[in-house]
């Protein structure tokens, strides 16, 4: 499923809604192909302008259930079918070299543009081991960089890590998701110092700062930056109403006019919405289990099931959701979900 876009990298550049795709089970614990489809349609319906596969919001374990190479599969089938003509492919790919590789060579064969790369697997590794496995896949594919939270099996990257990385030359974006302004600035400053700012693209996935990141400029040595989208298991729901956010971001940080309070205002209720989603009171605990309840809610997916079976909403978690979709109703699609919903799921 050879289907490279002409323009992947130019429409990385650009900017994109990207979400980070859930993974649909039924209640035996088994792929529901028919819903896993449904969810790509309404990404690609909403106005994303791509989709990440195979990366946490779809469980790392998919891979020892043997379903990365299927859920891979049918996400890169209905980009080929339903996405526009730019429309961006990104695999996740994790673990320590080998494996890391072998992940990366089943995106490239399913018709991936680039691998998301998580180092979580790489907690002993120096920086310099870190640099040389990361070369070892971007001789395979073009690689995304990844800042994953510690809290949720990420690891600590320094600013001389950040510096080294954007010098490899088939890098393409970074995903900056530490949820830390300190080590969000490490990216930033890393990515200024290489020279390379005008050919690597930003992409925040700092759940709690998701308004702010896309509507900031920031100067570093006299190098200009801002991010250009977001990559964002957040965006996995209310997906169209993610798209306006951006396209608004984009149209504010592009202008010397003060950015209106009403923005500001939109940044904390983007963010109390994502505090009940991700379970942050209980450490991100029923991170996974809260996009699916919104899902659900959508009657996007049948229920909230996941691979482990001990992974639930927390206690308390459903209360919470249900207040801030109370509280925010301008944020949601679902009317957008209601009116499309039977021809996603044909």
């Amino acid at each position: 499923m050879n289907r490279l876009p002409r323009n992947f990298h130019d429409a990385l550049l650009a900017g994109q809604v990207i979400p980070a795709h859930p993974l649909a089970l039924n209640k035996h614990g088994k792929l529901d192909e028919r819903r896993q489809r449904a969810l790509s349609r309404y990404y690609l319906a909403a106005g994303a302008g791509g989709l990440a596969v195979g990366v946490h919001t779809t469980q790392f374990a998919i891979r020892n259930k043997d379903l990365l190479k299927p859920v891979l599969e049918i996400a890169a089938a209905e980009i080929a079918e339903n996405g526009n003509k730019d429309c961006i492919g990104i695999a996740g790919v994790i673990g320590k070299t080998q494996q890391a590789m072998g992940e990366a060579k089943l995106a490239v064969d399913s018709g991936y543009h680039a691998a998301l790369l998580s180092l979580g697997a790489c907690e002993d590794f120096s920086d310099d081991d870190m640099i040389s496995h990361c070369r070892e896949i971007a001789e395979i594919i073009p690689i995304i960089g990844f800042y994953l939270q510690p809290s949720v099996g990420g690891r600590s990257l320094s600013y001389e890590f950040w510096r080294k990385f954007c010098e490899i030359e088939n890098v393409v974006a970074i995903k900056v998701a530490p949820f830390c302004r300190y080590q969000t600035i490490d990216v930033l400053r890393g990515l200024a110092d290489s020279g390379r700012s005008q050919n690597i693209a930003l992409y925040t996935g700092n759940d709690d700062s998701i308004v702010i990141d896309l509507l900031t400029k920031y100067v570093f040595s006299g190098v200009e930056l801002s991010f250009a989208g977001g990559l964002l298991g957040h965006w996995a729901v209310w997906t169209r109403e993610a798209v306006n956010i951006l396209h608004a971001c984009g149209r504010y940080r592009g202008s010397q006019d003060p950015i209106p309070q009403a923005m500001l205002s939109l940044a904390v209720e983007v963010t109390d919405c994502n505090a009940a989603f991700f379970d942050v009171k209980n450490h991100f605990a029923g991170c996974i289990p809260g996009i699916h309840e919104v899902l659900r809610r959508q009657r996007l997916l049948e229920g909230i099931w996941c691979i482990d079976p001990a992974e639930t909403l927390s206690s308390g978690q459903a209360s919470e959701i249900e207040r801030v979709c109370a509280a925010y109703p301008h944020l949601n699609d679902d009317a957008f979900v209601e009116e499309n919903l039977d021809e996603w799921l044909g």
